[in-house]
């Protein structure tokens, strides 16, 4: 197994979350509560001890596929570990991206938006299905292509680390060519945005380029009104943990056919086969309707 540098972390993350509590309260700014506060805590202790067993799960299954790797590449050349860097964060983009577009996904990566606060203890508000449901996959490639599994999941880790700085709202904006390149607070507050305007927007990890390069990014305008389109409405860890799942498969089971069951699985968030509910891309072409049928 590689380093748990990601474990190692776990320190720096509670004395920054706690400067920034605290930095909160003397300016008298509403960015944490309590609950919320313990909730996205106990989610983070829940990722990390589910971490625990499935990360050695993944281990075990990239060194299989990496015995049938194309390539060897050697590790002790610099830019071995840039071109692993931009490998992950590559991976990184789709993962997140189909997170936000496919059922599956998104109901693990739900947690992590299910705070209606924007600080770094969202940060820590991390899934506890995501390994076991298949995340893995958008990382496949590197061991076949002839990444050792040991950098792979130290890239993942180290993306991970630096993502958690970025959920800030005491960090404006940075200069503009680290604005341009990398994921910032602005640039990830507008992820975590429940305006229209805002959904499914930045999926970026590290770099913020993959977004420039394949259409997905959205600058911040406004403040982002934070949270989800329907929030879950429980600081419970274990019904935010799980309450999307149920949600799914009842859809599925109450959806009239075996092919409508199956959609609800691979359909992006809020399709349904009644018309009940709408996804991003039907809420934003319903606006659109009305605005021109207002002109």
């Amino acid at each position: 197994m590689p380093p748990a540098i990601l474990y190692y972390a776990i320190p720096g993350f509670i004395l920054l979350l706690s400067l920034e509590a605290w930095l909160s309260h003397r300016e008298r700014r509403d960015l944490y509560e309590t609950k919320d506060t313990f909730s996205s805590l106990a989610l983070g202790i829940g990722n990390v001890a589910t971490g625990l067993i499935t990360k050695a799960l993944i281990f075990g299954f990239f060194m299989l596929l990496y015995r049938l790797r194309i390539f060897t590449l050697d590790g002790s050349r610099w830019w071995h570990w840039v071109l692993a860097f931009f490998a992950d964060d590559f991976s990184y983009y789709w993962f997140h991206r189909a997170s936000h577009h496919i059922n599956w996904f998104w109901a693990s990566h739900v947690v992590h938006h299910s705070s209606k606060r924007y600080n770094l203890a969202a940060a820590l508000r991390q899934t506890w299905t995501g390994n076991l449901t298949g995340a893995f996959i958008f990382w496949c490639w590197m061991p076949v292509i002839g990444f050792h599994p040991v950098i792979v999941l130290m890239m993942q880790s180290a993306s991970l680390i630096y993502q958690f700085w970025i959920h800030t709202e005491m960090i404006r904006r940075l200069p503009a060519p680290l604005e341009f390149i990398f994921n910032t607070p602005s640039h990830h507050r507008v992820h975590h945005g429940t305006d229209l305007a805002y959904l499914d927007r930045n999926h970026g990890g590290v770099l913020i380029i993959w977004d420039r390069i394949f259409g997905t990014f959205t600058p911040e305008q406004q403040r982002p009104q934070y949270g989800l389109t329907r929030n879950i409405g429980s600081f419970n860890p274990f019904i935010v943990a799980f309450r999307t799942w149920g949600e799914l498969f009842k859809k599925a089971a109450h959806s009239g056919s075996l092919k409508n069951a199956l959609l609800y699985f691979i359909k992006p968030p809020g399709w349904s086969h009644d018309g009940s509910s709408f996804t991003t891309r039907q809420l934003i072409e319903e606006h659109r309707r009305q605005e021109e049928a207002h002109f």
